[in-house]
């Protein structure tokens, strides 16, 4: 994985800043556990309306509270996690993890495998967890240990737990129906004040079984509006700012004691295609539409950064899955215009392609949750305009996209898809190319040979095997565009001169708290 450390010390007038950002609009949200300096300040865009693991976007474990069996480096690579190790038994058909002696819950309670189990049993059930597509037939505690029994081999399991949505809870977790109304789990940091949906206060867990972390204390708040996290970082009224958009990453590069932290995510920014759309059901449409866009100009205006422009799919950062053979996605206006004349769209009087009488006229839908979207959306819709496209956008709700998907009336959704929640990304392409259709993959499309590549991965196929099954994919999604790939995504991070020890985790599993400390 790639990741970026720049430091910038040129001086800038905070107070300069702070007028200007007032007079927008932008006045900044009181800091988080501000005036305590032996509080850990963290900021970022990350609101969650839920305890229950599935509904919590990782925040948990991101702050780290509760932990799951299995864990990951930052390349991606599995490593224990609350499991000391795991093994396969019947051809793959049985899985044991072994779990440490005398580990305490937050609440002083022993961890016992029948917990454990009962944590991975809810999550299970729970439709929208990675773990519910897994061909489970029973998860029963073992003794000092978990045994999870599938229906056939499914060599993605341990991959699958490192997910958020299978973190082990203690028992007090649960009420009486089974839903969780605390977050009570093992991490080196226990939950000490939440008010959601944006404050966490979390405190060294003092029984923790691993080396306790050096900063006791931690609080975290989140910030909607990408103006008001910048003015966090360069006002010293955080020390660790995720989620800096362009505008705040050129603020705090000026602003002196604060250093920008960068890692290219496995995360592609896709147009969503609905490939029954009488239009968008002709490959040659969708091809065109790809040329039509400047994805350098695009990513240089709204990302900053013409690097970022997508030439395929799958980002450089999952160099399993990125080829770099591939025939690379580029603007070619020309092209657009002929294989859009090939599939009979000829040009009106108003410049709007037409065929049958009927105007080539398309919704995108998107969503604000992340900033750079919308502004994306306009310049999709500018350079569609320039093949004769008639865009609309509409930004609203991410829940339209799936909404819109299951009832047959979106055109083209803009989204932002992380390859990686879990580590091995073939279970999130599983996800997104289902016979089916996905909510955040593809509508109404489907290929033999992409779904073969995907059931030979999941078969635990040798290596060179697998690397010919991931080319094809790479090379189907590329060919047949079922999403349209406009962009990737880089995760930045404002982190303050008096914090040492911070580590950007390209995949968001954990921020590492527990391995910082107050600079000397």
């Amino acid at each position: 994985m790639e990741i970026h450390r720049i430091r910038r010390t040129a001086p800038r007038a905070v107070a300069t800043l702070i007028t200007v950002l007032a007079a927008a609009g932008c006045a900044a949200p009181a800091a988080p556990g501000a005036g305590d300096s032996a509080v850990l300040r963290v900021a970022g865009p990350f609101e969650t309306h839920s305890v229950a693991p599935v509904e919590s976007d990782g925040l948990f474990t991101r702050l780290e509270v509760v932990e799951t069996l299995v864990s990951s480096d930052l390349e991606g690579d599995l490593m224990p996690g609350l499991a000391t190790g795991w093994d396969e038994s019947r051809g793959g058909r049985s899985w044991t993890f072994e779990l440490p002696a005398d580990v305490t819950f937050h609440d002083g309670t022993t961890l016992t495998a029948d917990a454990a189990a009962a944590s991975l049993r809810a999550a299970a059930e729970e439709e929208a967890s990675p773990l519910a597509a897994a061909p489970i037939r029973g998860i029963e505690a073992e003794g000092d240990a978990v045994r999870i029994d599938l229906a056939a081999r499914y060599p993605a399991l341990p991959a699958v737990l490192t997910h958020y949505s299978t973190v082990v809870l203690a028992p007090s977790s649960y009420d009486a129906d089974g839903a969780v109304t605390e977050v009570v789990g093992t991490g080196p940091y226990r939950v000490e004040r939440l008010e959601l949906p944006a404050n966490i206060e979390v405190r060294r867990f003092e029984d923790y079984r691993g080396p306790a972390p050096q900063i006791e204390r931690v609080a975290f708040q989140a910030v909607g509006r990408a103006e008001s996290r910048a003015l966090l970082a360069v006002g010293d009224q955080a020390d660790v700012v995720f989620g800096l958009e362009p505008a705040g990453r050129e603020r705090v590069d000026q602003a002196p004691g604060v250093a920008m932290e960068s890692s290219l995510q496995p995360r592609s920014l896709l147009l969503k295609v609905n490939a029954k759309d009488p239009a968008l059901a002709d490959v040659r449409v969708r091809r065109a539409l790809s040329m039509a866009l400047d994805r350098a100009a695009i990513a240089d205006a709204v990302l900053r950064e013409p690097d970022l422009a997508a030439t395929q799919l799958f980002p450089p950062s999952l160099t399993a899955w990125h080829v770099p053979t591939l025939d690379p996605l580029e603007q070619d206006v020309e092209q657009a215009r002929e294989l859009l004349a090939e599939a009979g769209w000829t040009a009106g009087p108003d410049g709007i392609l037409e065929k049958d009488g009927e105007p080539l006229r398309l919704t995108l839908t998107t969503y604000p949750d992340r900033p750079e979207l919308p502004a994306l959306a306009t310049a999709i819709q500018a350079d569609l305009r320039e093949v004769g496209v008639d865009l609309a956008v509409d930004v609203t709700n991410s829940s339209e996209i799936p909404a819109r998907h299951a009832d047959g009336t979106l055109d083209l959704g803009l989204l932002a898809r992380h390859l990686a929640l879990v580590t091995d990304p073939l279970v999130t392409v599983a996800e997104m190319f289902p016979p089916e259709g996905s909510d955040w993959g593809a509508m109404n499309w489907s290929d033999p040979a992409l779904l073969d590549a995907i059931e030979t991965l999941q078969s635990d196929a040798d290596d060179t095997t697998a690397a010919r099954a991931r080319t094809t994919i790479a090379e189907t999604a590329q060919a047949e565009l079922p999403l349209i790939p406009v962009a990737w995504y880089r995760m930045n991070a404002a982190v303050n001169e008096r914090v040492a020890g911070f580590v950007m985790d390209p995949l968001e599993r954990t921020w590492h708290l527990s391995e910082m400390e107050w600079a000397s």
